[in-house]
C-alpha cells in the first residue's frame, strides 16, 4: 500500500467486515471515486489511483467482505449466495465518502460491475452516485439455458460444490510481473488461477444477471467498457491473451450493457484485457482516456 493510502474497517451484520481504501488528491475539487472489484480479485490498482487524485479526485476502493484486506481465516475466499449481500459494504462505504463529498462516482470492474450495477438500481431512488463507469462488466455467461438451470439447481441444494477446480492460469499469468505482466499483487488473495467456482455462488451471479436482462432503471450516466474481443478457455498464456479478454464473453457485454438503464455509453477497447486498466500501454491509456471524457459531462 502506498504512503499516501490509508485503510479503514467497515464492521457489516453477523461479524464480518470489509476495508475502505482511501487514497487522497493533493487539492480536491471533483469529487470522489469509489472503485469496486471482481471475483479473485482486490484493490491493488495504485496507478489508476494515481490517475484519479492528479485530477483532483479522492480515490477510494473497498475490499469485500472475504476479499482481500478482509480475507479471515476460515472464511471461504470470495463466496456468497446473493450479490446483494455485498450492498451492505458499498453503502457503508458510500455514507464515509459523502460525508466529505457531495459528488460521488461509482466504479465497477467484472463481477463489482455486475454488482454495482444491482445496486445502482436498487438505490435509484437516494441520489447517493452521480455517475457509474464499468470495466468490463459480468454481464452474461456463454453456456446454454438448459445449463443455466441445471448449475442454479445444484447452487440451491448443494451450494459449495465445485463447479470448478478454478479459473486457469491464462490471464493470472498475463498481468503478474512473476510471469508475463506488469503488476504486482499478492498471491495469497489473487491467486494467479484464483479461487474455486462454487455451485451457490455462480447460481448467485446468474440470478443476478437475469435481473440485468430484464432491465434496470440506474437513473444516473453509466459507462461500460469491454475489450473488442474475446479469448475464452484460454488455459496458458500467449501473447493473444494479452489482447483479449480472456475472462468474460465481451457479446454479454455489448447486448446487455444497455438495459442498465436510460443513459448508457457502450464503448469497445482495441486490444483490451479483461481488466481493462491493467492492459498494455497505450490500451490501458485509451481505456481510462474514455472515463476521463465521460467524467467531463456525467
Amino acid at each position: 500500500m502506498s504512503s499516501d493510502e490509508d485503510t479503514t474497517v467497515l464492521p457489516l451484520r453477523g461479524g464480518a467486515s470489509a476495508t475502505l481504501v482511501r487514497r487522497r488528491a493533493a487539492a480536491n475539487d471533483r469529487g470522489a471515486i469509489l472503485y469496486v472489484h471482481g471475483f479473485a480479485d482486490y484493490f491493488f490498482q495504485e496507478h489508476v489511483a494515481e490517475h484519479y487524485t492528479a485530477q483532483g479526485y479522492d480515490f477510494y476502493a473497498v475490499d469485500l467482505r472475504g476479499y482481500g484486506r478482509s480475507l479471515r481465516d476460515g472464511e471461504v475466499p470470495n463466496y456468497t449466495t446473493d450479490m446483494a449481500v455485498y450492498f451492505e459494504e458499498i453503502d457503508a462505504a458510500i455514507a464515509v465518502i459523502r460525508e466529505e463529498h457531495s459528488r460521488v462516482v461509482l466504479m465497477g470492474h467484472s463481477t463489482g460491475g455486475l454488482t454495482t450495477s444491482l445496486w445502482a438500481h436498487e438505490r435509484r431512488s437516494s441520489e447517493l452516485i452521480d455517475a457509474l463507469v464499468l470495466n468490463s462488466p459480468w454481464l452474461d455467461v456463454v453456456e446454454p439455458p438448459l445449463m443455466r438451470q441445471v448449475v442454479k439447481l445444484i447452487g440451491g441444494l448443494a451450494p459449495k460444490v465445485k463447479i470448478r477446480a478454478n479459473l486457469g492460469e491464462a490471464y493470472g499469468a498475463a498481468i503478474h510481473n512473476s510471469r508475463n505482466g506488469e503488476w504486482d499483487f499478492d498471491l495469497k488473495w489473487k491467486p494467479l488461477a484464483g479461487f474455486p467456482v462454487l455451485a451457490g455462488w455462480i447460481r448467485a451471479v446468474l440470478v443476478a444477471q437475469e435481473k440485468v436482462h430484464k432491465g434496470l432503471d440506474v437513473r444516473v450516466p453509466v459507462l461500460v467498457l469491454h475489450s473488442d474481443k474475446s479469448m475464452l478457455n484460454a488455459r496458458e498464456w500467449s501473447e493473444d491473451v494479452s489482447k483479449a479478454d480472456a475472462v468474460l464473453d465481451v457479446e454479454g457485454m455489448r447486448k446487455w450493457g444497455p438495459k442498465i438503464g436510460s443513459s448508457v455509453k457502450v464503448v469497445e477497447i482495441k486490444a483490451g484485457m479483461h481488466d481493462l486498466f491493467l492492459s498494455p500501454e497505450p490500451v490501458r491509456a485509451a481505456a481510462l482516456a474514455e472515463v476521463d471524457e465521460f467524467l467531463k459531462t456525467a
